[in-house]
């Protein structure tokens, strides 16, 4: 029967292998290595300080530097090259919101653009409107009557064979037919039919139109007569009650008046003398008068009315104040 070892108790060898194993767990810890573990913490911490310390110096002396230079030569390039491959992708959304700026910055200067146009188209008519409205208020204060302006609206047909406009001033405006109708060069033709709204008015230079006229500079008489054209041949025929008497050229012919003063005032201007030519049949003389008025390009007119009447507009007075 085998000898059983006094030095390893009851359970022999067994007792003594427990006591081995606990050593060696008393050695390497409950959890297998966690002291070994706080041991290298406690270690790279303190290499860290170490460091810190010596690196404090922060310039070219420091002994740290030469790997740090080293390092930077090693991740430096990659660095780079990482960031130029990814700034295309990175820019993508600065690309949308740079792109949609770029186009509502487009829209805006298109927008500017199209009203500077605009405005470059309309200033010589805006230039021109001014001018005819402080022609009418010139006019009604040197010729002393108070004007209606009114702006030209439609041209009689060439069917009805005369020459006539149509104005947007009528009997609410206080206009009334047998009325002068002139703008800021001079003589325009007379109202001859008028509604609430709008007004007919035959021109000069209409075949059937017959003006009574004064020569400036002799203040002989004479009646002028219509040709029924416009352009080059809009011209008015003056025939002088004393055959006798020969206008000179350039001479300026205005209006005779009508009693009452209708259909036509005193002293407007109706144009000049460019020629004079003898009638053998009529044995009278008779002179070429161009007319001031550019009846082609008609636009602000002034009627002549009774000072004080009731508009439904603005009203000229005679001394040029608006009313």
């Amino acid at each position: 029967m085998p000898r059983l070892d006094p030095s390893r108790g009851p359970l022999g060898g067994l007792a003594g292998l427990g006591r081995s194993g606990r050593r060696e767990r008393r050695w390497g810890g409950a959890d297998g290595g966690q002291p070994g573990g706080r041991g290298l913490l406690v270690a790279l911490v303190l290499a860290s300080l170490c460091l810190m310390v010596i690196d404090r110096q922060g310039d070219d002396a420091s002994p740290l530097e030469p790997a740090r230079r080293a390092v930077g030569e090693v991740f430096g390039p990659v660095e780079t090259g990482t960031t130029a491959a990814l700034r295309p992708f990175l820019a993508v959304p600065d690309w949308f919101q740079t792109h949609d700026d770029l186009e509502q910055q487009v829209d805006e200067l298109e927008a500017e653009n199209a009203r500077l146009r605009a405005r470059e188209a309309t200033t010589d008519y805006d230039r021109n409107r001014l001018a005819a409205y402080e022609g009418l208020t010139t006019a009604a204060g040197d010729l002393g009557y108070a004007l209606v302006p009114a702006r030209v609206v439609g041209v009689g047909p060439a069917q009805s064979f005369s020459q006539t406009v149509t104005i947007d001033a009528g009997s609410s405006a206080g206009v009334q037919p047998d009325m002068t109708v002139l703008d800021n060069d001079g003589l325009v033709g007379r109202v001859v039919r008028v509604t609430s709204s709008t007004a007919t008015v035959l021109l000069i230079i209409d075949a059937d139109s017959t003006v009574g006229g004064r020569l400036g500079s002799s203040m002989q008489l004479g009646f002028l007569h219509g040709r029924g054209t416009l352009g080059d041949d809009g011209r008015l025929d003056l025939e002088l009650l004393d055959e006798s008497v020969v206008p000179a050229r350039n001479d300026t012919v205005v209006t005779w008046g009508s009693d009452g003063g209708a259909p036509y005032v005193s002293g407007v201007p109706v144009g000049k003398v460019t020629s004079v030519y003898s009638s053998v049949r009529e044995s009278t003389q008779r002179a070429v008068i161009e007319p001031f008025v550019d009846f082609g390009s008609l636009d602000l007119v002034g009627v002549v009315v009774p000072s004080g009447t009731r508009s439904d507009r603005g009203v000229i007075e005679a001394d040029g104040s608006l009313r």
